[in-house]
């Protein structure tokens, strides 16, 4: 995936109510580790990766690039945030723009995290790379998923199957400047 090329990195940790978003560190690898192998997490990402695998190939600093944050509350991380560059083997309606995307682990599912976090980093997106749509793809099954993307202001462009499962595409309008 390529990154959301000539931004400063990493930004200052951004706080909100409750949590700060912050560049990952040696501290959070475990918590990688269990984000990215939960089956839960994956439900509607094609199935976790084995824990095995996560051991031998994450990194001591895991995702560390720009556009990658860790959700942190009270101190340990519990999801990460990314912005990247839509490829263009994406849906050519997503190909180039900022492409949304979020993981949370299951005991932080329903407290509003992720909206208060998710807002956050779109509200710092639109402060680096102001007047740039975004992009955001969930499966239509994903029932919270798609909440979230219409709270966040994410309007469907189209529908398509891909991985077995119906997708839905949405796009965020580039905030337009305060008059």
């Amino acid at each position: 995936m390529s990154h959301l090329g000539p931004i400063a990195w990493p930004p200052e940790p951004i706080k909100t109510e409750r949590l700060v978003l912050r560049e990952s560190e040696a501290r959070d690898r475990a918590a990688f580790i269990d984000l990215l192998a939960s089956p839960e997490v994956h439900t509607y990402l094609g199935g976790p990766i084995a824990r095995d695998k996560l051991e031998r190939e994450t990194p001591e600093v895991p995702e560390r690039w720009p556009g990658s944050f860790v959700v942190e509350l009270d101190g340990a991380m519990i999801g990460q945030i990314l912005l990247r560059r839509a490829t263009e083997h994406r849906r050519p309606a997503a190909a180039g723009k900022a492409d949304l995307g979020y993981l949370f682990m299951p005991q932080a599912w329903g407290f509003g995290y992720a909206a208060e976090a998710c807002t956050a980093a779109l509200d710092w997106f639109d402060g680096v790379l102001p007047g740039e749509p975004v992009v955001l793809t969930t499966q239509s099954a994903n029932v919270a998923s798609m909440r979230l993307a219409a709270k966040l202001g994410f309007i469907e462009v189209e529908r398509f199957e891909a991985w077995d499962a119906e997708q839905w595409l949405g796009m965020r309008p580039p905030a337009t400047p305060a008059a």
